[in-house]
């Protein structure tokens, strides 16, 4: 085996890890650990690690490059992956996510909903989608203005392609655990607004390696891990 990270002990040593923290993070939240559910990050490891996590009875991966999916699906043509979309997308890569992804986590424009829906239409399916909303303060962070959520959700009622499951944030990096945990209590709050209009988002998905207790707290239903489950990043990989 070339890496730690293709290697089967290490990573079922991991993933063991990682649920077992996420179980104690539910259990000290008071909530049963069956309703949050992790999401491998895939993003920059190779279709050998991805192959290698599979033989843990692993199937959904989180990818924040359309072309890194493209390149993963092509040599694992034939194996049973739930491809999830979580980075920025543009809409010139709906095409490619109407026909490889599963599930994308990033949606936040209408314009994008409008590509996917137009390519899912001619690829003859339908997906799960979560609305990404910035809760964070930073210019760095993507995703639809809190103040937006309620209108961008009526307009999607008009894309029955597009299943609309949940939300998504990221949080402010800070050393402050109030001001990450603020932000994951913005995003329950506008869910909860949400649904007292009449729509059904059942799903929050928030939290990382760093701040995955934080989100369960509040209320998580999947929390996205990457090196922890996977090991140390090569940041050349593409």
């Amino acid at each position: 085996m070339t890496t730690a990270s293709t290697d089967h002990a290490y990573l079922a040593a991991n993933w063991a890890s990682v649920r077992g923290r996420v179980d104690a993070a539910c259990r000290d939240a008071g909530r049963d650990p069956s309703d949050v559910s992790i999401l491998p990050v895939s993003k920059t490891f190779g279709p050998e690690v991805v192959r290698a996590a599979m033989a843990l009875g692993l199937k959904r991966f989180g990818e924040n490059k359309v072309q890194e999916i493209r390149a993963k699906a092509e040599a694992l043509a034939g194996e049973d992956i739930e491809w999830v979309v979580i980075g920025h997308l543009q809409t010139n890569k709906a095409k490619d996510v109407a026909r490889l992804a599963s599930e994308v986590q990033s949606l936040d424009r209408i314009d994008l909903a409008e590509a996917l829906h137009k390519r899912l239409m001619i690829e003859g399916r339908a997906i799960d989608v979560l609305i990404e909303v910035k809760t964070s303060p930073e210019e760095s962070k993507q995703g639809l203005s809190p103040a937006d959520l309620p209108a961008f959700l009526e307009a999607l009622r008009a894309y029955d392609t597009l299943r609309v499951r949940g939300l998504m944030t990221m949080a402010v990096q800070s050393d402050d655990p109030e001001a990450v945990r603020a932000c994951f209590r913005r995003l329950r709050e506008l869910r909860d607004a949400a649904e007292m209009q009449g729509h059904e988002l059942p799903r929050l998905s928030m939290g990382m390696s760093g701040d995955f207790s934080l989100a369960i707290a509040e209320g998580a239903t999947e929390v996205r891990i990457g090196t922890a489950i996977f090991g140390r990043r090569d940041v050349t990989h593409v």
